[in-house]
This record gives C-alpha cells, structure tokens and sequence, in this order.
C-alpha cells in the first residue's frame, strides 16, 4: 500500500485559490463568488498551471455547490470534469473544499435547512463518487467555526441568526453536516481517502482574567475548538463549553449522535493571519466581534502560529499543517513573513512536532468580503496577498508574477523540506 503524502516525513508547500461562495442576495448584498471575481471561473486552466509553475506541490481548491448542483436533484459536472482533468495532468494534489461557505439558492433555510447535513452529505460523497479515481483528499468544511459566527452569533451572512442561540444552532447544523460527509465519503473511497480538517486559528489576548472578561475570555478560548470537538466525539459532560450547548437545546441525545457518528481528522489544518488572528479583550469595553464592531487585534507574528500547531496537535493527535497563512501587505512584507514563517514551521518539525503541510493563500490576490454590502468596484476591495499580482486591463484580470513567486518556489523545494 502507498505511504500516504502526510506520512513520508517531507514538508510539502501548496497554494490555495479562494473559494468563499455566498450566491443569496437581498437589498444592499450582493451575491459573492470569489471564483468569478477573480475570473478563475474562466482562467482556472492557467491558473493551475501558475501553482504548478511556482513549485506547490498541492492546491486548496473548493468545489462551488450551488453551481454544481443547480437543482435538488440535478448535477452539473461539465466544469468540474475540466478542473480535475487539468489537476491530473499538472501532477498537482487537490485537497478538495466541499463546503467553503453558502449553500445553493434552492435551500430556503441555508444552514439552518432541517435538511443542510444530510444534503450536503449527500453531495459530497456524490463529487467523492465521481471523481474516485483522481481525489482522495478532502476538507469536508473549511472554517466551521467562522460559518458559525457569520451565519449565527453575528447575523452577518445567511441564514443570518444571531447571538449565542444562533450560534449553537449553526455549530450543531454544520457539525452534523460535516461529519455526514466524511462518513459517506468514507464509504465512497475507503482507505485512500485523507481528510484535512480546517479551522480558523483564532486566538484572544490582552485583559482575559478582567472580571467583565473572564467569562467571554473563556468561552471563546474553548469555542475555537467546539466544531472539531464536536465531530470528533470530544464533547462529553466535562467540555467546558457543555452548559452553553445544553442551554441552546443541544442535549444529552444530540451528544450521543455526535459520539456515535464520530470522524477524526488525517490532518489538521491551521488557518493563521498575524495580522488578524489575535483579537484583544479590553476591560470595560465591549465589542461584538464581528464586521460591524471588530475587536482590536494583535500582531503576535510566528509566535501564535507556533502556539496553535502545537496545541492542535496535541488537542486532536493528528499531523498538523498551516492551511493558509499570509498577510495582506506589501511584496517586501509578504515575503519576510513567507520566510519567518516556513522557518518557523521547520523548527516545529526539528522538536519533534508533526506538521505536514504549509500554504501559502491565495495564489494570486482576492476581493475583500466587504464587497458583497458594498457598491465600489472590485477593484475597490482587492486584498495584496497573492503569489501573483490581479491587474484590471482591457482583457480582464491579469495575472502579474511577484517576486514572491520565485521565493516561493524556493521555500517549496528546499531540501529542509525532507526528513
């Protein structure tokens, strides 16, 4: 049997292509699909070429449900066909997002559908069934816990719930979800398959042990967890967030299915932005957390990258890899933290921590989220964080090497990448 890729000791670097899909629309948001405004949609065969081109050896790439399955019961593989045909040529490993935020426009209720797990289990093993023969990895929900805040606590994206209530019902919604998918992937692709579980590595600072603090400090230090906690059948009566879930109808029964429906990760995945993934707690200041009332945050570089590798490592027993990371900056200051970074992933690997993969994300630049509530032009809300520069001409959006490329391709085949 072959040595699994997260298993032959090497540190393989890859590159993601954002993929966040919200299709809904109301009065003042427009849909959003990364894929179309960064013209991937149209420009994906290049593009795979691009990674290929810049030494990844694998891409973080997301299947759009609501294009693929336009129907309930109809499919639409004619583009898929292509993308994954264009993988197998490239030699490229796709490490497959199946639920990369929003739900196809005929599920009236999104995530909070009484049938969003088993529907979304049902598409997933459907693209594990079709493309058997050429992928074999997959993440069955990227940032689960990000959907949960957007979707519930903050209102901020459909099905726009809110608060702690709204929260709980999107982490049981999508935990279900997630764990239906593995299980029916499971049974599609046995033994060859390899999940990549992925969170959002959020970490909180500053006056955490503040009495008007205290109690949020410790929710959120635990909720960053909940989703994985939950499909890996973790949450028993002692997790320290059981009283919230029970306080939200998440019983004694609901804990029992997760238990019973447990899935464990092949890899876990790290996604980490220095610039952005430390939020500070202030005493006698409240905020929100989310779009509209941000907490201030904290610029903690490779230190709260290195404390999350560890501890996911720990917490869930697994192989770790960072599944994105980057900041938004100039060329110059990407490129330090391109370097800081994988430096910093290597002497993890030296002390004997297990992390198997680093991505850079995106491979070429995105579109600020803020762009759905907003009327500006796309380019009004391009993020400076790709390998390759977008630059609007004429013929649409070109695909400008940075120097980042050739100092990517340089980390990616380094000979301190093999044990």
């Amino acid at each position: 049997m072959t040595t699994p890729w997260y298993r032959d000791g090497e540190l393989h670097f890859g590159v993601g292509i954002e993929d966040t899909f919200v299709p809904q629309e109301r009065s003042g948001e427009r849909a959003i699909d990364e894929y179309a405004l960064t013209e991937h949609d149209i420009r994906w065969h290049d593009d795979l070429g691009l990674a290929a081109d810049a030494g990844a050896r694998f891409v973080r790439w997301g299947v759009p449900w609501y294009r693929v399955q336009p129907e309930p019961d109809r499919f639409d593989w004619s583009w898929l066909d292509g993308v994954f045909a264009r993988f197998a040529e490239l030699g490229l490993r796709p490490i497959v997002d199946l639920m990369h935020y929003g739900t196809p426009l005929w599920m009236p209720r999104q995530f909070d559908d009484a049938d969003y797990p088993q529907r979304v289990a049902e598409y997933s093993a459907r693209v594990a069934e079709r493309y058997a023969d050429t992928v074999s990895d997959y993440t069955p929900l990227n940032e689960p816990m990000i959907h949960a805040l957007f979707s519930g606590e903050y209102a901020y994206w459909p099905p726009y719930l809110a608060g702690q209530r709204g929260l709980v019902r999107m982490v049981d919604q999508l935990a279900r979800g997630f764990a239906l998918a593995q299980l029916g992937m499971r049974d599609v692709l046995g033994e060859r398959a390899a999940f990549v579980h992925v969170d959002a590595g959020m970490r909180y600072a500053g006056d955490l042990d503040a009495a008007d603090q205290r109690e949020l400090a410790h929710r959120l230090r635990h909720q960053v967890w909940l989703v994985e906690d939950l499909v890996t059948g973790r949450v028993s009566d002692r997790h320290p967030l059981r009283a919230l879930l029970a306080e939200h109808g998440v019983g004694d029964d609901a804990l029992a299915w997760f238990a019973d429906h447990a899935v464990q990760p092949d890899v876990y995945g790290i996604n980490y932005y220095p610039r952005h993934s430390t939020e500070l707690l202030e005493s006698g200041v409240h905020h929100g957390g989310g779009f509209g009332d941000p907490r201030p945050v904290r610029d903690d570089g490779v230190d709260g990258l290195v404390e999350l590798l560890r501890e996911g490592a720990a917490r869930y027993g697994a192989p770790v890899m960072v599944s994105e990371t980057c900041v938004t900056a100039s060329v110059p200051e990407r490129a330090a933290w391109l370097a800081e970074s994988s430096q910093a992933v290597r002497r993890l690997r030296a002390e004997g921590v297990d992390v198997v993969g680093y991505t850079w994300w995106p491979l070429f630049d995105m579109y600020e989220w803020t762009w759905r509530h907003s009327t500006a032009p796309r380019e009004a809300h391009r993020l400076t964080m790709g390998l390759y520069e977008l630059v609007e001409t004429p013929a649409g959006l070109e695909r400008r090497p940075t120097p980042l490329v050739d100092a990517f391709r340089r980390e990616a085949t380094s000979l301190e990448n093999r044990p």
